[in-house]
């Protein structure tokens, strides 16, 4: 905090200058996924609990080079592996709406902080909704920007499907961020075919919406109650507005879709073993010998993750090439669907916020996952796909606890929902 003290001092100079952006001086959290020199990098993981990371990620570097102030760093589950936020090296964070639930994940300790009004906006990332899932659970809202918009590799592959943004308070700070986020990506790109910057997003579109509202998830069910009339509010409300809205949806195989997703979920997970217990450990100074055992490194999900994908790539081999495949296919689907619609309007999550401890790391792996997917079913669809997709606080529960959904788009177009 004495740091950010002294970088907000050199911050109010350039401001009284005239030579600071709009976001110049504002406080942010920096995810624990993420690089900030200097500073503690543990990934929500035991085995990195002593770690320090050696510079800035690109996206941190490029939010503080605009000036703004990082105070810290926001809890998140181990390697953001799942929509709650409870790592067993840092314990839960809660939702400042009820302590006794969760804020979602894996971006719940930027969440948390926004909601509870520690910062007006702190940074995440999003492999699979965890940027969407905790701005619905804490009433704020996140936008998930398409690969390629954002400072990662702009084609989808194993083990990069996710994104960096933020959550804040308002659209107006979001589009702020990203401005900052795709100016900075724009000068670092190499990809002659990658878009130009978007710049900031500030005038409302000139013309109505042919808004698809989907209000199933894609593995099956149906949303709760309180989220199903959340749902029909936000269309009646986009309605009012003058858009057009009807009932409709891709027409997906959905349980496969599910499976091919999991799939390159847990293909991070078994990639662990090799890439961050090898090379970060090694940058940690931890000596070969002094190594802890592998049952201990890591929590007992992303162990159960990285078990599940060996067995199934044991069992058949070339799992991750027969996902691509299948995406590339679904992605055609959803193409040729964005020809009739320019938004799909859903939920974020099946159910209202979720207690604290019923999906905690420590759940047995088979009951933990058949909860997660349960709920999780309307946002890593786009994360596969690579499109943009936000949640928007616009529903409450009987209890008074907000319920976000989720408007999507093509690919590269965060205008259009901003």
């Amino acid at each position: 905090f004495e740091k950010a003290l002294a970088e907000a001092d050199l911050v109010d100079a350039k401001m009284r200058a005239g030579a600071a952006g709009p976001l110049a001086g504002a406080p942010f959290l920096v995810k624990d996924l993420d690089a900030m020199g200097g500073e503690p990098l543990t990934y929500g993981s035991k085995l990195f609990r002593d770690f320090t990371a050696r510079s800035d990620e690109p996206l941190i570097g490029a939010a503080r080079a605009a000036g703004m102030v990082a105070i810290g760093k926001s809890n998140t589950p181990e390697f953001g592996l799942i929509s709650t936020t409870e790592p067993v090296l840092h314990g839960p964070t809660r939702n400042p709406w009820d302590l006794s639930l969760s804020p979602g994940g894996s971006s719940g300790g930027a969440a948390a902080a926004v909601a509870a009004g520690v910062t007006p906006i702190a940074h995440a990332s999003d492999g699979g909704g965890s940027i969407r899932i905790p701005a619905a659970a804490c009433g704020l809202f996140g936008l998930k920007p398409s690969y390629g918009r954002g400072l990662k590799l702009s084609r989808p592959s194993p083990g990069n499907i996710s994104v960096g943004l933020c959550v804040s308070r308002s659209v107006r700070d979001t589009a702020r961020f990203l401005e900052i986020s795709d100016r900075a990506r724009a000068v670092a790109e190499t990809d002659a075919a990658a878009p130009g910057p978007i710049g900031y997003v500030s005038e409302p579109l000139d013309r109505p919406l042919r808004i698809a509202l989907a209000p199933d998830p894609i593995n099956g069910g149906a949303p709760e109650p309180s989220v199903a009339a959340a749902l029909q509010e936000a269309a009646a409300l986009c309605a009012d507005l003058g858009h057009h809205v009807e009932e409709a949806a891709p027409k997906i195989d959905g349980p496969a879709a599910t499976e091919h997703f999991l799939a390159l979920w847990a293909s991070v997970a078994a990639n662990l073993k090799r890439s961050y217990l090898v090379v970060r450990a090694y940058a940690c100074g931890l000596k070969p010998w002094k190594w802890p055992r592998y049952e201990d490194a890591f929590d007992p999900w992303t162990r159960g993750l990285a078990e599940k994908f060996r067995a199934a790539e044991r069992a058949r081999p070339g799992q991750i090439k027969r996902s691509l495949a299948f995406i590339d296919g679904m992605r055609a689907d959803y193409e040729a669907f964005f020809q009739r619609y320019d938004v799909i309007l859903s939920p974020v999550l099946r159910r209202e916020s979720v207690p604290l401890g019923e999906q905690a790391p420590s759940v047995p792996f088979d009951t933990l996952m058949e909860r997660v997917v349960d709920n999780v079913g309307y946002t890593p669809i786009y994360n596969a796909l690579g499109w943009p997709a936000m949640s928007v606080p616009l529903g409450w529960s009987p209890a008074g606890l907000p319920i976000g959904v989720q408007f999507a788009a093509p690919r590269f177009e965060e205008a259009r929902l901003l």
